[in-house]
C-alpha cells in the first residue's frame, strides 16, 4: 500500500518532466522566422517601386491610368480627353524574384523588367533592400522620321536600389537611389526672343534618389506619397521632379491605388526625368493604379 500511494504521488512529476525534454527537443527543430512583412501593400507608391513582390507563382495585371493635366479645366474635363494608359503583368518567379513586361501609349513604349529581394527587414536588420532592373523602348521614334536612328538609340536602362522599413503596423518608408542610361538624351528647348531655339539635352548618364512611404489610416486604406530628385538635371530644362500624393484601397483581391501627380510617364523615366507639369501652376495629372492577382 505504502509503495502504491508513493508511486501515484510521484508519477505526475515523471510525466511532466518527460514533457519538458519532448518540448525541449521540439523547440530545438523550431526556425523561428522573424521577417517583417506587410511593409507595402502595393508594388508601387504611386510611381515610385516599393519592396514588395508578388509572391511565387502569382500572376499580376496592373492597369494604369492617367488623365491629362487638370490646368485646362473643363476645356477638356479637366483631363479625360488626353489620357494614357499602361497595361503590366508580372510574374513571381519564387519568393525573392519577379518578372515583368509592360506597354505605354505614352510614346507607344515597351519594357521589361525583373526585381528581386536581396535582404528582408527582420528583428535583427533594420531595413528590406530590393534591387530593380527595367529596359523601354520608345516606339513612336520611326524609321521614316529619323533615318539615321537606331534600335538601341530607343532604349533607356534604369537601375534602382530599394531601401524600405517598416516602422511600426501603420507606417512605412522607402528610400530608391536611382540610375538611369538614355542611349538618346532627354532634349528640352528654349525659344529665344528673336525667335531663335536653342537645345539643352541632358547627360546619358542620370542620378536620382526617390522618396516615399505609407500610413495607414484604416485597416484597408493608407495615404501614400513619394517624390524624386534628378540630381543631374540640366538646369535649363523644360521638366520638373515628380511630387505625388494618393490613397491605396484594399478590396480583397485588389488594390486600387488612386492618385494626383506631376508626371505623366510611368515608366521610370517618365517620371523621372520627363515629368511635364508644375504644382505651383496647378498643372498635374488625376490617375489610378489597378492591381489584381490570379
Amino acid at each position: 500500500m505504502y509503495r502504491l500511494f508513493l508511486f501515484l504521488l510521484l508519477f505526475p512529476l515523471l510525466v511532466q518532466a518527460q514533457d519538458d525534454d519532448l518540448l525541449g527537443e521540439l523547440e530545438n527543430d523550431v526556425t523561428v522566422d522573424n521577417t517583417v512583412i506587410a511593409a507595402f501593400k502595393g508594388l508601387k507608391i504611386v510611381n515610385f517601386e516599393t519592396t514588395k513582390l508578388a509572391n511565387k507563382n502569382d500572376f499580376y495585371l496592373i492597369v494604369s491610368h492617367r488623365f491629362g493635366t487638370v490646368k485646362n479645366g473643363i476645356d477638356d474635363l479637366f483631363g479625360l480627353d488626353q489620357s494614357v494608359t499602361q497595361i503590366k503583368f508580372i510574374y513571381g518567379i519564387n519568393e525573392w524574384l519577379n518578372l515583368g513586361f509592360a506597354r505605354s501609349s505614352n510614346l507607344k513604349k515597351y519594357g521589361l523588367h525583373a526585381k528581386y529581394r536581396l535582404v528582408p527587414q527582420t528583428d535583427t536588420f533594420p531595413v528590406t533592400i530590393v534591387g530593380y532592373n527595367l529596359v523601354t523602348a520608345n516606339t513612336s521614334l520611326k524609321d521614316d522620321q529619323y533615318p539615321n536612328i537606331d534600335f538601341g538609340d530607343k532604349l533607356t536602362y534604369t537601375t534602382q536600389v530599394i531601401f524600405s522599413r517598416k516602422f511600426d503596423k501603420n507606417f512605412s518608408m522607402i528610400l530608391s537611389p536611382t540610375y538611369l542610361h538614355e542611349n538618346l538624351a532627354t532634349r528640352s528647348i528654349e525659344i529665344l526672343d528673336n525667335g531663335t531655339t536653342v537645345n539643352y539635352d541632358e547627360d546619358n548618364d542620370q542620378f536620382a534618389v526617390g522618396i516615399g512611404g505609407r500610413y495607414k489610416i484604416s485597416k484597408r486604406v493608407s495615404i501614400n506619397a513619394d517624390y524624386g530628385i534628378h540630381l543631374n538635371r540640366n538646369s535649363n530644362s523644360n521638366f520638373k521632379d515628380p511630387l505625388s500624393i494618393g490613397v491605396d484601397i484594399e478590396t480583397g483581391g485588389h488594390v486600387f491605388q488612386v492618385h494626383f501627380t506631376n508626371a505623366q510617364g510611368m515608366f521610370e523615366e517618365g517620371f523621372i526625368v520627363n515629368g511635364n507639369g508644375d504644382w505651383g501652376d496647378g498643372d498635374f495629372f488625376f490617375g489610378f493604379n489597378l492591381s489584381r492577382v490570379f
